[in-house]
C-alpha cells in the first residue's frame, strides 16, 4: 500500500493518544505498525522498520524514539513534538490515575491474572513485529547469518547485549554501506 499525504498535526497526536492509550503491556511496536502502516497508510512497512530499527539504535524509550522518528518523518520538527507528545502524556495521565486505583486491589489475584493476560499478548505483538523486521533484514545470506548470529549470541550464549551490539552492528552498517556503493556504482 502506498504513502498518503502527510497527516495534520491533530491527526498524529490524535492517532499516537489512541495507540499510548490503547496499548497495554507492551508490544506497542505492534501496534504502531499496524496503525501507521497497514490502517492508515502514512508509512510503507520498509520506512517503518528502518525507523524501529534507528529508534532501538538511539539511547531511550524505543517507543518514544520511534515515535519522534514517525513523527518527524511525517511532519518535520512539529510533527516528532506532536507525536511524542501524543504517546507520552495522555498514557501517563491514565498510568497515574490506574496506580491510584491498582494501589486498592494490589492484593486481587484476579487483577494479577489479568495482567498475564495481557502480557502474553504484548509479547504476542513483540513476537509479530520481530519476525517481520528479521524477514525484512534477512535479504541477502550475509545479512541472514547476522541475524542468526546476533539471535544466537543475545539469546543462547547469553553474551552482553553491548558486546553483541558493538560486533554485529559495524559488520551490519559495512554489509549496507556495500550495497549501496555496489547499487550507485550500477545506476
Amino acid at each position: 500500500m502506498a504513502p498518503t499525504a502527510a497527516p495534520s498535526l491533530r491527526s498524529i497526536f490524535l492517532a499516537f493518544s489512541k495507540i499510548g492509550l490503547t496499548s497495554f503491556g507492551g508490544g506497542l511496536s505492534g501496534w504502531l505498525l499496524r496503525e501507521f502502516v497497514q490502517r492508515r497508510a502514512w508509512l510503507t512497512e520498509q520506512e517503518f522498520l528502518s525507523g524501529l530499527a534507528l529508534a532501538q539504535a538511539f539511547p531511550g524509550v524505543n517507543v518514544v524514539n520511534l515515535a519522534i522518528w514517525i513523527g518527524f518523518r511525517l511532519r518535520a520538527g512539529p510533527g516528532a513534538v506532536v507525536a511524542a507528545l501524543g504517546m507520552v502524556v495522555p498514557a501517563m495521565a491514565v498510568a497515574m490515575l490506574l496506580v491510584a486505583l491498582f494501589s486498592q486491589a494490589a492484593d486481587s489475584h484476579r487483577v494479577h491474572i489479568a495482567l498475564a493476560g495481557v502480557a502474553a499478548a504484548a509479547v504476542g505483538l513483540s513476537l509479530q513485529t520481530g519476525l517481520r523486521a528479521a524477514r525484512h533484514a534477512a535479504q541477502s545470506w550475509a545479512r541472514t547469518l547476522i541475524v542468526v548470529a546476533t539471535f544466537a549470541a543475545i539469546f543462547v550464549w547469553r553474551l552482553p547485549l553491548l558486546w553483541v551490539v558493538g560486533a554485529m552492528a559495524p559488520l551490519s552498517i559495512a554489509l549496507a554501506w556495500g550495497r549501496v556503493r555496489a547499487e550507485d556504482a550500477r545506476a
